[in-house]
């Protein structure tokens, strides 16, 4: 490819990375400026102005470009990125360490948890932000402002089914055009009153911050909510590549953001009863209506990011073995990112929609906005030293003395957000313990599972020796058996033999793993040892972004002497029945949890992508 054609496929991609990622922070200004001489409770003066934007600015320039855009983003695993995968890179010099890479899973999973509140979260304030610009040009509409944000919410989910292969063609330009209109607006105001300018020197952020005393904590808790979405930079990073997301952000979104900032504050100079709703109200009357459009089109945009962030997250989480498989359903042939589970949509349309009506409003959600967001990012800084000390192999005091100063930062704006914890900031934090006592009790409970399918089965090499004289009638065909313990006579197989009496002349004990990296080679996909008697142990490995297709890769697996026909193959799934044994080794509602999450946990079939008709199912017993 030469130096022309590489431009224009970087363009493109930094055009799509518009769309999909930047959506998040891009409608910030919505509610932001509002927000910090709101519930942020600073005084309205000049002084405070030209104050609050240089701190907005600066976390700009300090969190989203420095920490993430320079530094964070450098930690791709294979190309992907997010908290996930960030944990995946940290955990791997942890192998040797049982208890700590537990200690550090257990970190990353409350990260990964906290992800879900704020998917909760951005559609909520989006929206009902977007949709209030309709009380500022029609007051007598203020009561339509819910019921309106909760039928475009409603719509946003319904049309999840159909993917986003289509619709996302169209998310760039139109970013692209919000972008513009921020900046354009911005420019606008600058120019009736350039002191605003004196906001881009950072002696103003300090002594705006120095002045508020004990109210800084309110003050920082109002301005970090400029760098919300700040993780959909490195989760959505292997969408596109680092080189376009840090070109869209450097060449449009920073200078728009900036510039519709400054001119906010250029317009609270000039009129300071714009303080009701700053955005809005910067815009010329004539124009106000489709800048009400088009921010509920540009927050629609902004939500669709999260709503498949939470998919990927979903899918990641659960070839981890952090949650229970569920059905997953890939809506564009090309793009293998584009995915649409039906009951993780329906989960998070019906917690939205509570969310939205249980807080009615931007401002009574901006509390609770602000601490999922900074959860996440400290969780991602701790990690991240990980990365830097052992995989990057950076000196332990610059390793530490970066970390510090990242973790300085984070807890800084957690703390300042959790300020107003009683106020609706309890929400992430109580979803998030929740999400994790999930995981964390999927988690063990498939690790006690496993060591009880090991102490009830016997070892499968001893039981092929003591089947290998028997008399039992072979058929000519291939029966598959999916295990998770490779060196147990799988559960299906000796119901098979003791109801039916029959043995198949091929006999495949597959084991499916999951490993720490996004992808993993076809190549490198198969691993085949023969036991004898006709059986073979077939480990597959995958990666936690591969979707797995035990079908398409027997069809590439060569066993010599072996011909593997998908007509004349079955295969036989185990379904387990938990059981709780004398000795208990989770408390009682977490062995209740986990019995409800195995019984509604999604189809091995579906998941594997195996033929309906091909599949034989035994039940067993499992005590654990």
């Amino acid at each position: 490819m030469d130096t022309q054609q590489k431009r224009s496929s970087l363009g493109m991609l930094a055009l799509g990375a518009l769309g999909v990622v930047y959506g998040d922070i891009g409608t910030s200004p919505l509610y932001t400026v509002k927000e910090i001489f709101g519930s942020g409770g600073v005084p309205l003066t000049p002084e405070n102005v030209v104050g609050a934007i240089s701190a907005v600015f600066w976390a700009l320039m300090l969190v989203v470009t420095l920490k993430y855009v320079v530094l964070v983003m450098r930690a791709d695993n294979r190309g992907e990125g997010g908290i996930i995968a960030l944990l995946a890179m940290a955990l791997t010099p942890l192998n040797k360490h049982p208890i700590r890479k537990k200690q550090f899973m257990l970190l990353g999973a409350f990260g990964a948890a906290l992800f879900y509140g704020d998917t909760l979260l951005t559609p909520s304030i989006s929206v009902l932000s977007a949709v209030e610009g309709i009380e500022v040009a029609t007051p007598s509409l203020k009561g339509a402002i819910v019921p309106l944000s909760v039928g475009i919410l409603i719509g946003l989910f319904l049309l999840q089914k159909h993917g986003t292969a289509t619709v996302g063609k169209l998310f760039g330009p139109i970013i692209v055009v919000w972008f513009l209109t921020l900046g354009a607006v911005g420019a606008w105001h600058i120019a009736d009153d350039p002191a605003i300018l004196n906001a881009l020197n950072p002696i103003y952020a300090f002594h705006f911050l120095h002045d508020r005393g004990a109210g800084v904590f309110l003050a920082v808790g109002a301005v970090v909510l400029a760098i919300t979405g700040v993780e959909a930079l490195y989760a959505d990073m292997g969408h596109f590549g680092r080189p376009a997301v840090r070109l869209a952000w450097l060449s449009l979104v920073l200078p728009c953001l900036t510039i519709n900032y400054l001119g906010q504050g250029a317009l609270l100079l000039t009129q300071p009863k714009a303080v009701e709703n700053p955005f809005y109200l910067a815009f010329p009357d004539p124009l106000l209506i489709p800048a009400v459009a088009l921010a509920t089109v540009a927050t629609i945009i902004a939500s669709q990011a999260v709503i498949s962030g939470a998919y990927s997250m979903t899918q990641q989480a659960i070839q981890l073995g952090l949650l229970p498989r569920t059905r997953i359903i890939h809506t564009s042939a090309s793009e293998s990112g584009q995915i649409y589970m039906p009951a993780i949509n329906w989960i998070l349309l019906a917690a939205v929609l509570c969310t939205t009506i249980g807080f009615g409003s931007s401002s009574a959600l901006a509390a609770a906005y602000g601490i999922a967001v900074t959860g996440t990012m400290l969780t991602t800084t701790i990690l991240m030293y990980f990365v830097m000390r052992h995989i990057w192999q950076w000196a332990w005091w610059l390793a530490l003395s970066a970390t510090l100063t990242l973790v300085l930062i984070d807890a800084t704006l957690l703390l300042s957000c959790s300020i107003k914890f009683l106020n609706g900031g309890w929400f992430p934090v109580a979803l998030g313990f929740a999400m994790l006592v999930v995981m964390w009790t999927w988690k063990q409970g498939r690790e006690y599972l496993l060591q009880g399918i090991g102490n009830q089965d016997p070892d499968l090499e001893s039981f092929i020796q003591n089947i290998a004289n028997s008399n039992l009638p072979k058929t000519d065909r291939t029966a598959v058996f999916l295990v998770a313990n490779p060196h147990t006579a799988p559960q299906a197989l000796m119901h098979n033999l003791k109801h039916n009496q029959v043995l198949h002349r091929t006999n495949l004990i597959i084991t499916v793993r999951f490993e720490d990296i996004p992808w993993v080679n076809a190549e490198e996909r198969i691993s085949a040892r023969e036991i004898g008697q006709g059986f073979w142990q077939i480990g597959m490995r995958y990666g936690f972004m591969d979707s797995p297709d035990i079908p398409k890769a027997l069809a590439s697996c060569h066993l010599p002497g072996t011909e593997i026909d998908p007509f004349t193959t079955s295969y036989f799934i185990s379904r387990d029945t938990v059981v709780a044994s004398a000795d208990r080794k989770m408390l009682r509602w977490r062995e209740g949890l986990f019995r409800f999450l195995s019984r509604n946990a999604g189809s091995v079939v579906e998941y594997f992508n195996i033929p309906d008709n091909s599949v034989i199912e035994l039940g067993s017993r499992v005590h654990i």
